[in-house]
C-alpha cells in the first residue's frame, strides 16, 4: 500500500473538516449513494492512504476509522464492500501501488464507486495452486499484447468491466520470472465467461477464454516480467479480505449454530455441548486475532499474517457448518433450491439450509490460496522454516514437464 513518506502530515481534525465540507455540499440523505461516493473519491476519503488524486490523502491508514465515524454522524450509509468486492479488496490496492498514474485516474474512482466491477484472472485448469506454472500467453505485437489461454474459479467475471491477468509473457525463463500483469478490460473482443456449476446448484465462479485478446501496453501493470511480484501484492490483500474481515461476536456460522443450541434444548447432548463450546472459543479466538490483523495494517501493508487467517477461517468454518448440520438432525437432509443461478454482487444467500452452507463451505479451502499451499507460506514467511527442495524454480518455463 502507498505509504506517506515524505507528505503532509494529515490531522484527524482535518479529516473531520473535510467529511463536513462534503456533507455540506453533497447531503447524503439526498444524494445519490453512486454520486456520492464519487464526491467522497474526490474528497480524498475513499481511502485516506492512498495517494493524492486517487481517492486518498497520503494519511496514515489508521485515520480511515474517523472518515467512516464521522461520515456515519453525519448520516451517510456505510460504503458496502460487497458492491465490487475482487474491487476493493485487491484491484485497488494493486492499483495504487503498481499502476502508472495515467491507470490509477482512469480505474480507481469507478472502481471505488462500484461502476466498474473487477475479477480476478489468475488461476487455471493446470494452475490453481502453482500459479507461477500458469500458461496463458501474452505475445507483444507493436504497442499490443495478444492474449491466448484460459483462466477457472473466476468470481464475478461475468458481472466485470476489468480484470487483474497474469499472463506468461516469456516462456524461456524460469516460471517466476516469465510473468507480466495487465489490467484486462473484459468487453475486449475475444473475452469469453462461461458459469461453473457447483455442488450448492448455484454457478458462483466462471472460466474464461481468452482468444486473440488484444491488450494494450498502457494497461500492463509495472515492468515487463514483474508480474509475480505485482501478483503477491494481490494475493496478500485477497487472503486478509477472505480471512481477516471484520465480525461481531458469533457473526459467521457460529452464529446459527449458537442460536439452534440455546433455542433447541431437545437437540443438546454432552457430546455435542463439548464440541458446540470448542467451536464458540475458535470462533471468537479467530474474530479477536482477526482484529489484531486488521490494527498491523492500519500501519503499512499486509502481510503473511494473512494466510494464516485465511487458512484457520476455512477451516473453522467448515467445522463449524458441519456441526450446524449435525445439530439440525434428520431436517439435514434436506436440500432447500438446487436450481442453477448465477449469483449477484452483494447477493447474500441469509436464510439458506443448513445443508447449504455445508456444501458451500468444502470451497474455502481452494478459494484464494488452498490451505495446503498457505501452510507452506507461514512456513517459509512466519516460521521462517527451510524450505523445501524444489527442481522447478530454475529451469526454464517451456522445459518443465507438464
Amino acid at each position: 500500500m502507498p505509504d506517506n513518506t515524505g507528505s503532509t502530515v494529515v490531522t484527524a481534525e482535518e479529516i473531520r473538516s473535510r467529511v463536513r465540507e462534503l456533507t455540506k455540499a453533497h447531503d447524503p440523505a439526498t444524494t445519490d449513494p453512486v454520486e456520492f461516493l464519487g464526491h467522497r473519491f474526490d474528497a480524498g476519503l475513499a481511502w485516506v492512504h492512498f495517494p493524492v488524486g486517487c481517492g486518498g490523502l497520503a494519511a496514515p491508514r489508521a485515520l480511515q476509522q474517523v472518515v467512516e465515524r464521522e461520515l456515519a454522524a453525519a448520516g451517510a450509509k456505510p460504503a458496502n464492500p460487497f458492491r465490487n468486492p475482487i474491487g476493493l479488496g485487491m484491484g485497488a490496492p494493486t492499483v495504487a501501488v503498481h499502476g502508472t498514474e495515467e491507470q490509477r485516474t482512469r480505474l480507481l474512482r469507478p472502481l471505488w464507486t462500484g461502476e466498474e466491477v473487477w475479477c480476478q484472472l489468475f488461476s487455471e485448469p493446470g494452475a490453481g495452486s502453482d500459479l507461477a506454472g500458469l500458461a496463458t500467453r501474452a505475445v507483444r505485437d507493436g504497442e499490443d499484447w495478444v492474449v491466448n489461454g484460459q483462466k477457472v474459479w473466476t468470481s464475478f467475471a461475468h458481472k466485470s468491466r476489468w480484470a487483474m491477468l497474469l499472463a506468461r509473457t516469456d516462456p524461456d525463463l524460469p516460471k517466476h520470472q516469465g510473468l507480466t500483469y495487465f489490467f484486462l478490460d473484459m468487453t475486449l473482443p475475444g473475452v469469453e465467461v462461461r458459469p461453473l456449476r457447483q455442488a450448492t446448484g448455484q454457478a458462483e465462479f466462471n472460466e474464461v477464454f481468452l482468444t486473440d485478446v488484444r491488450i494494450p501496453d498502457t494497461m500492463r501493470a509495472d515492468e515487463v516480467g514483474k508480474g509475480w511480484a505485482v501478483s503477491n501484492t494481490t494475493l496478500m490483500n485477497e487472503r486478509v479480505a477472505i480471512g481477516g474481515g471484520e465480525s461481531p461476536r458469533e457473526g459467521g456460522a457460529i452464529g446459527p449454530v449458537a442460536a439452534l443450541w440455546r433455542e433447541r434444548p431437545e437437540v443438546r447432548t454432552g457430546g455435542l455441548h463439548d464440541r458446540v463450546m470448542r467451536a464458540w472459543v475458535e470462533a471468537e479466538v479467530a474474530r479477536l486475532a482477526n482484529e489484531r490483523i486488521r490494527q498491523q495494517l492500519a500501519a503499512g501493508k499486509p502481510g503473511p499474517e494473512g494466510s494464516a487467517a485465511k487458512m484457520s477461517f476455512a477451516r473453522i468454518n467448515q467445522d463449524t457448518t458441519r456441526l450446524w448440520l449435525e445439530l439440525t438432525g434428520e431436517e439435514g437432509l434436506t436440500y432447500d433450491d438446487w436450481s442453477m443461478r448465477r449469483v449477484d454482487l452483494g447477493g447474500s444467500d441469509g436464510g439458506r439450509s443448513a445443508g447449504y452452507y455445508y456444501l458451500r463451505a468444502k470451497g474455502n479451502s481452494i478459494e484464494g490460496g488452498t490451505s495446503e499451499i498457505l501452510r507452506g507460506v507461514i512456513a517459509d514467511r512466519v516460521l521462517e522454516l527451510p524450505r523445501e527442495p524444489r527442481t522447478d524454480t530454475k529451469l526454464p518455463w517451456k522445459e518443465i514437464p507438464r
